[in-house]
C-alpha cells in the first residue's frame, strides 16, 4: 500500500505558508474602495456638515435679505459672503475629517484587523485619500447647488459651466489639502497638530503665497534664494480660486488653462500621497 502523498503546492487548496504576499491579496482597487466607502459613511453619520451648511445657509439668505444702502440689487454682495463661507466651511470639513482618519484608527484598534485582510499599507492610505476627497465632492456639490440656486432666483441668471469650473478646482484644491493633512496626520503626533498647522499653511499660501517673488526682490542674500525655492516648491492653491470669476461676472476660463490647473494639482496629490505612504510604511502601528 503506498503512503499517501502530499498535494502539490500549485494544486493545493489554499495558498501555503511560503506563498508571496501578493498572491495572498485581493483587488487592491476593491480594497481601496471598501475603506473609502467607510470614510464616507463616518462623514454622514458626523454632524460636522450639517451644522456648516445650515450656518452657512442661515447667513446667507439673512444678508441676501438685507438691503444695503438703500439699494435692493445686493447680488455682489451675498454671492462674495456666500462664496467664502463655501470656502471656509469646505476646508474646515477637508482638514478635520481628513486628520483623524488613521490617528483615530489606530486609537481604537481597527488599524490592526483592517491590516489583516489582507490590505496593504499603500491602499489603506489611499482608500483614506479617496473617500476624504469623495466626501469633500458631495459637500461641494451640496454647497454649490445651494448657491446656484440662490444667485439664479436672485438674478434669473444661470451660468452653469461657471459654477461647474469653480466647483472642479475647488475640488482639486480640497484634494492637495487632503493628501497633505493625511502626510502631516502621519508625521505629527496628534491629530489637533495637523489641524492647526495645515489650517495655517493653507491660510497662508492663499493670502501671501503668490507675493513671495515680490517679497524676497526686497531681501538680501541668501535670503532671497529661500524665499524665491520656497515661491516655487509650496502648490499656489490661488490658482484654483475662481471666487472673482463668479462674483464680477467674467467669461470661463479658458478649457487648456483649465486642464492644466488640474493637472498641476494631481501633480501634488500625488507627491504628497507619495510621502504620506512612505511615512505610514515606517510607522508602527502599535
Amino acid at each position: 500500500m503506498q503512503p499517501p502523498t502530499a498535494p502539490h503546492p500549485t494544486t493545493s487548496a489554499t495558498p501555503p505558508d511560503w506563498a508571496p504576499a501578493d498572491t495572498l491579496r485581493t483587488n487592491p482597487v476593491g480594497n481601496i474602495f471598501a475603506v473609502a466607502s467607510l470614510v464616507i459613511k463616518e462623514l454622514a453619520r458626523r454632524k460636522d456638515f450639517y451644522v456648516l451648511f445650515v450656518l452657512t445657509a442661515v447667513i446667507t439668505l439673512i444678508m441676501g435679505s438685507v438691503t444695503f444702502f438703500q439699494q435692493a440689487n445686493v447680488h455682489r454682495y451675498l454671492k462674495e459672503i456666500c462664496l467664502f463661507l463655501i470656502w471656509v466651511s469646505s476646508l474646515v470639513i477637508a482638514v478635520v475629517t481628513t486628520a483623524r482618519q488613521i490617528p483615530a484608527e489606530r486609537e481604537n484598534r481597527t488599524l490592526f484587523p483592517l491590516l489583516a485582510k489582507p490590505v496593504t499599507r499603500q491602499e489603506v492610505v489611499l482608500g483614506k485619500f479617496a473617500g476624504c476627497w469623495a466626501a469633500c465632492g458631495l459637500v461641494l456639490a451640496v454647497f454649490y447647488a445651494f448657491f446656484g440656486i440662490v444667485c439664479g432666483v436672485r438674478e434669473h441668471d444661470w451660468p452653469v459651466l461657471h459654477y461647474l469650473q469653480a466647483l472642479v478646482l475647488h475640488w482639486v484644491l480640497l484634494g492637495i489639502v487632503c493628501a497633505l493633512t493625511l502626510l502631516a496626520s502621519l508625521v505629527l503626533a496628534a491629530p489637533s497638530s495637523a489641524v492647526t498647522i495645515v489650517l495655517v499653511l493653507t491660510t497662508g499660501i492663499l493670502l501671501i503665497g503668490r507675493h513671495l517673488n515680490k517679497v524676497a526682490l526686497s531681501q538680501g542674500e541668501p535670503l532671497q534664494s529661500i524665499i524665491y525655492a520656497l515661491y516655487y516648491l509650496i502648490p499656489h492653491l490661488e490658482l484654483f480660486d475662481l471666487r472673482d470669476l463668479i462674483v464680477h461676472g467674467w467669461g470661463l476660463v479658458r478649457w487648456p488653462i483649465f486642464a492644466g490647473a488640474v493637472g498641476y494639482g494631481a501633480v501634488y496629490i500625488t507627491l504628497f500621497l507619495s510621502l504620506a505612504s512612505q511615512a505610514f510604511r515606517r510607522k508602527p502601528v502599535n
